[in-house]
């Protein structure tokens, strides 16, 4: 347990009384930081009880104590995430600091710098966040379609007539879904989203009712475009951690298929062209 001393011990260090809301002490101040008998008072706990923690002893602890422990050592997110482990608890979700708030500029570049294959970023309830020029070019995102992923594999027609594995593919995407449902079973989002997609698609709704889970990972698909014919693509969920409302799908080009070349001459200037009088379908 020494490692969980020294992190309470080093959080204690950093917050000032006055930061606390307490008064500084004067002279009689060792340290700058608080004392163990002040974080016991501040959360709402005995000072032999902190003691104990901060000792690693064999005590039982519950959430609700190490959240106001957190409080009062003004921990972040990921730290509050770091005591539980070393506490022994099953953390928290991650929540997203304020200084990672504005990641999207950056995220945009990625999802740009990976043209010409399809790229977009999604957020927990799959709702499209950002696409690149690819993405609306080869899976057909637009503005007018449906901005959730879920809804849109089910609804959207243009996407449909183009998914030549859709079938396939269905059974996973749902059982995805229930993946990421099981991460906030309290979430009224998730719930919205399933109830509309169980009214939209008697084909999700069966789905549904199977209780399939699995993780999001890497998805095969085939894709028959109509100005450059079939495309296979594997199609790869990554989370970022700093933002773990977000994820990221990029779609590769499958190896021994003439993929990469159709994508690349979609986004040549000529491809843009033909683009601008797309054959239907």
């Amino acid at each position: 347990m020494r490692e969980l001393r020294e992190f309470l011990m080093s959080r204690r260090a950093r917050v000032t009384p006055a930061e606390a809301g307490l008064p500084d002490g004067g002279a009689r101040r060792r340290t700058p930081g608080l004392r163990r008998e002040e974080v016991a008072v501040l959360a709402g706990v005995g000072a032999s009880w902190y003691q104990w923690l901060e000792q690693g002893r064999d005590i039982s602890v519950s959430p609700q104590v190490l959240d106001a422990v957190a409080r009062v050592l003004r921990m972040s997110s990921a730290e509050r995430r770091h005591l539980y482990v070393l506490a022994g608890l099953n953390p928290p979700v991650l929540e997203v600091a304020a200084a990672d708030q504005q990641m999207c500029d950056g995220l945009r570049r990625l999802i740009d710098t990976w043209m010409p294959y399809p790229a977009h970023i999604m957020d927990a309830y799959w709702n499209c966040v950002m696409y690149n020029d690819a993405a609306a070019a080869v899976l057909g995102m637009r503005p007018d379609s449906r901005q959730n992923c879920l809804l849109a594999f089910f609804t959207d027609e243009l996407y449909r007539q183009r998914s030549q594995s859709w079938e396939a593919n269905a059974r996973q995407v749902v059982a995805q879904y229930r993946a990421a449902c099981s991460e906030h079973p309290d979430d009224e989002g998730f719930a919205r989203v399933v109830a509309e997609a169980r009214e939209l698609s008697a084909e999700f709704a069966e789905l549904w009712e199977r209780r399939d889970i699995a993780p999001g990972g890497l998805l095969a698909k085939e894709l028959q475009h109509p100005l450059v014919g079939l495309l296979f693509f594997e199609s790869t969920q990554l989370r970022i951690p700093a933002r773990p409302d977000l994820s990221i799908v990029l779609h590769t080009p499958q190896p021994h298929t003439d993929t990469a070349r159709k994508v690349e001459w979609l986004a040549s200037p000529e491809g843009r062209r033909g683009s601008l009088y797309p054959v239907a379908g």
